[in-house]
């Protein structure tokens, strides 16, 4: 039998069920190869040699695969329709060559198809071919010049930049775009404007809206009308005068449907209409396409196939009649002018099929399919038709001016069925008016003023982050979602209500690079390499040449790092940041004196965090900080706390101040001094709001740790204390003990109330080290493909997945609710692929020494994860 060769598991089932018991149908559960991640595996001196090596976790599933060559000489490669898997055939191939599974008489094809349905792989097997050596070769290029910026431009930030964790190629580009971003937010100046509306009358008593467009007999601008005082006189000018309508203009109007999903668009309507994030969306997709319902996933083309209209159009005809089918089919072309991942659009496979005859119970692959297939029937609808009025109402005089506008839909077209969200709503005049006739007065019922500001740019969000990306060439679609996500992951960037914003080492990475290495985080110039990328795909470009020129300025730039000292480097990030950190004063004085010393200067400094802060060169004896940022941005924290301190009060002769520190609000008792240079201090509790902890609550705090008494079993002291994960007691001698025991408390004022019965109860509660007794988990996932739950725990440092002796700690970014068990076996599988550990072998057994020494037994290895992902580009 055929031995064919797809990615997951549950694409092999399904495909396994299409082509019958004649053929062998089993999964590589992703890359079976990659590059080891230590220095040498890419290297320049010779010919850009690359050093590979199989995975751990695919290890079995490559022998499975050798295990049935054995049995049939025949291999076809059915792995993914994109360079990712036309990179993944390629692999197998070379390890199964290399590993003498497949021999010179063996019969290797390679088949793809852009859907799993019955039709689309038995056609595809009947038209196999070559592992396409242009798209590997585009796929090497990638690889490793992502591994030469990683492996080389990384130590140069970890050395240089305390707390930076390392800079990926693409990422740092799009780190900048954020980054960029909140600094013309920041830089932004508001700009005062006014505009007057007026609710007016027919003779019929109808009510409608106009603005005013016209004062003093001339056309109003935007900013025309800047002040309170200026907004009045406007009232006044409209209330002394009579308004006649002059002019009704009908226009009929169209508007036409979006064209079908691609990936980025449909990460970014998926953002827009749900809140799912680029991974959320690209996990549901990928259950989806797997299972047979709609068409690959990853793609930059927008064009269908035409038996795929044909079938759109029928269904258009049955569901909703032949007036919502347009005379002829719609042709979308693609926008990208090279597209890098050669398929038709994101479609459902069955046009007849809505989403309540889906065989799927998951929320999220229930809405995105439902997304998918009013999309895609959209497309090929009927316009709709609508008429816009437009009515302009003056004064005899002509002074004074007012317009309103409206809108009527005719038909409804393709918006029966969807409409594109938007990312930041503007306004639309789209209002119904009534009948208005020209020539006829227009009652002035309300005539009202209104403040504006100018706004700043919108923070982006990752369906416009993707969007813009897209905009400049950076990325490709396989790559959307690996990119927005591990800027996320390293802490860079942060998402809060949908937006993101960049963190302090997000920020000194980028004004690092852009210092250091202005070149290699240009969009122009990452763009460019994208396009010679795509050459190579395309066979007019050779992949070494193109590493060549790129690794020849690379390393000369890194080459002049080398003799860099941190201190130069801060002072140097200082200096470019002057103007946003430190802007020029409208009383012209210096703008980095300490405000509350008036001696020392102020600079940026990082912490051991990664974080970074702006302090005065007088400390410890001036205490001044605030926020990385401009001034003005003292308490974005929300504390409530000045730079300088707040005084609580004073206690047994001493001030207890409450203090914003560089790892959140603090109290403190007296002052620090020479003598005294750290004096106590206690943590604000989250659950507390800084501004309004008072002078009572301090002192509790600052008496912390509270001993509870002697334990009536072994006598031992039981504390309870705040600490950096909150509230816990420890059973030991003393506080600072690292022994003994711990065990946590629900609440914060329990530290402070609990008594030694319930201590006793809470300690002896807790699971012994050794007993065997196992936490509940927080959510249960399902089976892993190779058996046996997965679940969600609670640990001491968040929630983590696990599955049999594996932990993986949850991003972030991923709340503990949303998570799906694929995402789960794919944090799995990373975590396993970096703790494999080295084979050892095991100690014999004493009691059978003798019969062992010769051949000690192996060691168990433990049961892993082995659905790898395909790598995140850098």
């Amino acid at each position: 039998m055929p031995v064919v060769v797809v990615e997951s598991p549950a694409k092999a089932k399904t495909i396994n069920k299409y082509l019958g018991p004649n053929y062998t149908v089993l999964a590589s559960y992703g890359h079976v190869r990659d590059l080891p991640p230590k220095d040498g595996s890419v290297d320049p001196d010779h010919d850009f040699a690359m050093t590979w090596e199989i995975s751990p976790d695919s290890r079995k599933h490559m022998k499975a695969i050798a295990d049935a060559l054995a049995d049939d000489n025949s291999l076809i490669l059915a792995t993914d329709p994109d360079r990712e898997g036309e990179a993944i055939s390629w692999h197998l191939q070379q390890a199964l060559t290399k590993r003498r599974s497949i021999k010179k008489d063996t019969d290797v094809k390679r088949v793809t198809f852009n859907a799993i349905t019955k039709d689309a792989v038995t056609e595809a097997m009947k038209h196999p071919r070559q592992v396409d050596e242009d798209l590997v070769e585009a796929y090497l290029a990638r690889r490793a010049l992502d591994y030469l910026v990683g492996f080389n431009l990384s130590p140069v930030l970890w050395r240089k930049l305390p707390g930076a964790k390392s800079a990926g190629r693409v990422q740092s580009v799009c780190l900048r775009l954020i980054v960029e971003r909140e600094m013309e937010i920041e830089a932004f100046k508001p700009r005062e404007y006014w505009t007057v509306k007026a609710i007016l009358v027919t003779p019929r008593g109808q009510e409608y809206e106009a603005r005013l467009t016209v004062l003093a007999g001339k056309k109003l601008d935007k900013y025309d009308i800047e002040n309170a005082t200026q907004a009045e006189l406007a009232v006044q000018a409209i209330t002394t005068r009579d308004l006649t309508i002059a002019q009704v203009e009908a226009k009929p109007a169209s508007r036409n449907p979006s064209p079908p999903f691609m990936t980025s668009t449909l990460q970014q309507e998926a953002s827009r209409k749900f809140g799912m994030g680029a991974r959320q969306t690209m996990s549901a997709a990928q259950r989806l396409y797997e299972a047979g319902y709609i068409t690959y996933m990853r793609t930059d083309g927008i064009d269908m196939a035409p038996e795929a209209v044909t079938a759109a159009r029928a269904a258009i005809g049955d569901r909703y009649g032949a007036a919502y089918v347009p005379s002829s089919p719609r042709i979308y072309k693609n926008k990208a002018k090279n597209a890098q991942e050669a398929h038709e659009c994101i479609r459902p496979t069955d046009m007849t099929m809505d989403v309540e005859g889906l065989k799927v119970t998951d929320h999220d692959q229930r809405r995105l399919y439902d997304l998918i297939w009013k999309r895609t029937l959209a497309s090929q609808m009927e316009s709709a038709r609508m008429e816009r009025t437009t009515v302009e109402i003056a004064s005899a005089d002509g002074q004074v001016g007012l317009r309103a506008t409206g809108q009527v839909v005719l038909f409804d077209g393709f918006l029966k069925v969807y409409e594109e969200g938007r990312d930041d709503v503007t306004d639309e005049d789209d209002k119904r008016l009534p009948q208005i006739m020209q020539g006829e007065p227009a009652q002035k019922r309300e005539i009202s003023p209104e403040q504006h500001f100018t706004q700043p740019p919108p923070r982006y969000t990752e369906a416009t982050l993707v969007k813009k990306m897209e905009e400049l060439g950076i990325g490709r679609p396989s790559t959307y979602a690996s990119i927005v996500t591990t800027i996320q992951d390293r802490g860079y960037v942060r998402k809060d209500k949908n937006r993101l914003i960049p963190e302090d080492k997000g920020r000194l990475v980028i004004a690092f690079l852009q210092n250091y290495f202005r070149k290699y985080v240009g969009y122009d110039f990452t763009a460019q390499l994208e396009d010679e990328l795509d050459h190579v795909s395309a066979g007019e470009a050779d992949y070494k040449d193109v590493l060549a020129r790129f690794w020849r300025d690379f390393s000369a730039a890194i080459e002049e790092t080398s003799e860099l000292r941190i201190t130069d480097v801060l002072e140097k990030i200082n200096e470019v940041l002057a103007p946003h950190l430190f802007p020029p004063k409208e009383d012209g004085s210096d703008p980095r004196l300490c405000p509350n010393c008036g001696k020392g200067r102020l600079s940026m400094r990082t912490a051991r965090s990664g974080g970074a802060f702006i302090g005065c060169s007088n400390y410890p004896e001036c205490r001044y900080t605030r926020p990385f940022g401009p001034p003005g941005m003292e308490d974005t924290s929300g504390s409530g706390i000045p730079p300088e301190g707040k005084l609580l009060g004073e206690d047994e002769g001493d001030k207890i101040y409450a203090f914003k520190g560089r790892f959140g609000p603090y109290v403190q008792r007296g002052e620090a001094t020479e003598e005294n240079k750290k004096p106590p201090r206690q943590s604000i509790p989250k659950g507390w709001p800084p501004e309004e902890v008072t002078l009572d609550q301090a002192v509790k705090l600052l008496s912390l740790p509270r001993l509870i008494g002697n334990h009536p079993e072994d006598g031992v002291p039981i504390w309870s204390n705040l600490g950096r994960y909150g509230p816990y007691l420890k059973h030991a001698d003393s506080i600072s003990n690292r022994g003994g025991t711990n065990a946590t408390l629900e609440d914060v004022e329990d530290v402070f109330t609990i008594g030694m019965n319930r201590a006793v109860e809470v300690l002896a509660a807790k699971p012994k080290r050794g007993s065997g007794a196992t936490a509940a988990p927080l959510r249960e996932l399902g089976e892993h493909p190779d058996g046996g739950p997965v679940n969600v725990m609670k640990g001491k440092y968040g929630p983590y997945v696990k599955w049999g002796k594996i932990n993986a700690t949850l991003p972030e970014t991923m709340e503990v609710d949303n998570v799906t068990l694929e995402q789960a076996v794919e944090l799995i599988n990373e975590k396993a692929a970096k703790k494999a550990p080295a084979k050892k072998k095991a100690a014999p057994k004493k009691a059978a020494a003798k019969k062992t020494a010769a051949k000690p037994a192996a060691k168990k290895a433990p049961a892993k994860k082995s659905a790898a992902k395909k790598p995140a580009e850098s």
